[in-house]
């Protein structure tokens, strides 16, 4: 068992740290107060050619495997881009994973290369306000007359719908009361944000500025049947495909998050001075620190063995799901103690760790909160019954 990173994980990670480089903490706190799409950002990682770091090579991808993104990711948020960063290019990296399992020839032909050369952005269409987490009883309906859909409804919690112009859109073909079964009756397009037709209100949130949240009115959006992802009423099982990846990346993102608080706690720690003597001398403070660093390191064993299995065609939705839930509150952890860390300067702006602070939330609540994803692991992996 060998757990080093291969030759070219190692170069994959410098040459994310050379880009990420021109980004610094005061790049990303400017963002984070203006907001405002990091489209600077953005653009040079779709110049090194890394938005396809995962996407078939005959579409202008790398090929690569979700190993290798997520080390991408976990370097992107570890450099001071937090969640802003990781989120800027997220969508991009994983969310077309249905159309390269599912769609057919012509339509990756058409779909995927302007994503992978940065040309377009695309939202991902799935939560919607009334719903949850209960995507099985989605509202939002697409009526098919002739050739085309017709789209109503509602989505809330869409990142980057203010400058997406593709939408990853999940549907009701089949009135809920005439499914054959739960999982049926859902579709999923990836068509056109048609903002005559989709009314997209920015919610104004937390953290992460500079990558917006939106809540999506969709009133009469008509879609081409070319555009629907596979057959009809199958969607949800389309969008499987994509969740494991999207938290084996999420995983790696709050890891990274956490890794860049640490290191400036560590390092204010061992300059500042009170009572004759660098805080980071006491146990006290330093303690909490190391326990961080445990935290973190398990945490990045576990996002990997989870990212190897998917890699390897083994069934992961156990370790996925794990490595998000700890993860998550690893990341969490270790802003906040960076935070205390720095006493009344950890509420400062200037020292950055309350922006890593606030960022650590989200991964904690999204995509899928931690007690569904405990109600997973006890029904699964424990075999005890179902309880909700």
């Amino acid at each position: 068992m060998n757990f080093a990173l291969t030759e070219d994980q190692v170069a994959i990670r410098s040459a994310i740290e050379d880009v990420c480089k021109n980004f610094d903490d005061e790049y990303w706190t400017h963002k984070d107060k203006v907001g405002g799409f990091p489209e600077d950002f953005y653009t040079a990682m779709a110049s090194a050619g890394w938005l396809g770091i995962a996407m078939p090579e005959e579409y202008g991808g790398a090929g690569l495997g979700i190993s290798e993104a997520c080390l991408m990711m976990e370097t992107v948020s570890g450099s001071g881009a937090g969640l802003s960063g990781a989120s800027a290019i997220h969508m991009n990296v994983f969310g077309l994973h249905p159309v390269v399992v599912h769609a057919n020839d012509e339509q990756k032909a058409r779909w995927l290369p302007p994503i992978i050369e940065g040309k377009e952005k695309a939202c991902f269409g799935v939560t919607e306000p009334n719903t949850g987490l209960n995507t099985l009883k989605l509202k939002t309906t697409a009526v098919r007359k002739g050739d085309k859909y017709v789209v109503n409804g509602q989505k809330v919690w869409i990142s980057t719908a203010q400058v997406a112009n593709k939408i990853l859109l999940l549907a009701r073909t089949t009135p809920i009361d005439q499914v054959k079964s739960a999982a049926h009756g859902l579709s999923l397009f990836y068509t056109d944000l048609d903002r005559s037709k989709i009314d997209v209100h920015e919610i104004e949130k937390m953290g992460r500025k500079a990558v917006d949240s939106n809540q999506l009115f969709i009133d009469g959006l008509e879609i081409p049947v070319e555009d629907r992802i596979g057959e009809e009423g199958e969607g949800f099982k389309y969008i499987l495909h994509g969740l494991n990846p999207e938290r084996l990346l999420l995983a790696a993102e709050a890891t990274g998050l956490g890794r860049a608080a640490l290191r400036r706690a560590a390092k204010y720690a061992g300059e500042r001075i009170v009572f004759d003597r660098p805080i980071g001398k006491n146990q006290g403070i330093q303690h909490p620190l190391a326990e961080r660093w445990v935290d973190l390191e398990a945490g990045t064993l576990l996002y990997q063995r989870g990212a190897w299995m998917y890699d390897q065609g083994m069934s992961c939705g156990a370790e996925a799901n794990a490595a998000k839930f700890f993860c998550a509150e690893a990341g969490y952890r270790a802003c906040e103690t960076a935070v205390m860390t720095h006493g009344g300067m950890g509420y400062a702006k200037e020292y950055h760790v309350e922006r890593y602070f606030r960022e650590s939330m989200l991964p904690r609540i999204a995509p899928v909160s931690p007690q569904l994803i405990l109600c997973f692991i006890a029904e699964r992996v424990l075999g005890l019954p179902k309880s909700y």
